[in-house]
C-alpha cells in the first residue's frame, strides 16, 4: 500500500524559516541596554524580504516572494490620544527583486514603493508596534496574472512590530498587497495576497 506524499510548499517553508530566525534573534538579543527606536527628524534604514501567498479568485494559488531596502523618516513628535500616541513616518521601498509564482510560470522583476505612511506607536518601549498604507509600481518580464500586463501597481497596508535593541531592530509585519494593472488591459483580475515579512534595520539617533 503506497503512502500519498504531501505537495511540497516553498511558500510555507520560507515563512517557517523567517519565523525561526526572527525567534533566534529576538530571544539572544541583549535586552539590559537601552533601545534605538524612531526619534522625530531621524531616518530609518532597513533591508527586508516577505513571502505569501494569493487569497482570492484564480490568482489565490499564485505565490509572491521579494526583497527590498527602505529609507525612511521620522517626521514628527509623538501625539495622539491614548494608546494610539505615536510617531508618523514617510519611508520610500526600492525592491530590486518581486516574484510571482502562477500558473504558467514565475514572473521576476522588480519595482518601486514611492511612499509608505507608517504610524509607530510610541509605547511600549522594547517593542514599537505600528501600522501602514502604501503603493507603488511592478515592473516584470512576463504578464502578471497571465495575458494582462508586464506593468503592475501595487496598494496594500501593513500590521508589525519593532523589537528594539541596543543599535539596531528587527521588525515582523503581516502585509495585504494588492497587485493589478489599473485597466490597462482586459481582463484585469488582480492579484490579492498575504505576506509575512521580515525586516533588519536602524534609526538614526540624535547626538
Amino acid at each position: 500500500m503506497s503512502i500519498p506524499s504531501q505537495k511540497y510548499s516553498p511558500v510555507r517553508t520560507y515563512l517557517a524559516l523567517i519565523l525561526a530566525m526572527l525567534c533566534g534573534a529576538f530571544f539572544s538579543a541583549p535586552i539590559s541596554r537601552a533601545q534605538a527606536g524612531p526619534v522625530e527628524g531621524e531616518a530609518e534604514y532597513q533591508v527586508f524580504t516577505s513571502g505569501g501567498h494569493g487569497i482570492n479568485g484564480s490568482q489565490m494559488d499564485d505565490g509572491v516572494f521579494n526583497i527590498g531596502a527602505r529609507f525612511g523618516l521620522i517626521l514628527t513628535a509623538p501625539h495622539g490620544p491614548g494608546f494610539l500616541k505615536g510617531r508618523l513616518e514617510y519611508a520610500l521601498d526600492v525592491l530590486p527583486l518581486f516574484c510571482v509564482t502562477q500558473a504558467n510560470g514565475t514572473a521576476c522583476g522588480g519595482g518601486v514603493d514611492p511612499f509608505a505612511f507608517k504610524w509607530i506607536l510610541s509605547t511600549p518601549k522594547k517593542v514599537a508596534p505600528y501600522f501602514e498604507i502604501g503603493g507603488g509600481t511592478l515592473f516584470t518580464d512576463m504578464a502578471t496574472p497571465p495575458k494582462t500586463s508586464q506593468i503592475n501597481f501595487t496598494t496594500g497596508g501593513a500590521l508589525g512590530m519593532h523589537f528594539l535593541q541596543s543599535k539596531h531592530n528587527i521588525s515582523a509585519e503581516f502585509r495585504f498587497q494588492h497587485i493589478s494593472n489599473a485597466g490597462m488591459t482586459k481582463p484585469n483580475p488582480g492579484i490579492n495576497t498575504i505576506q509575512l515579512r521580515i525586516g533588519f534595520g536602524w534609526f538614526s539617533q540624535k547626538r
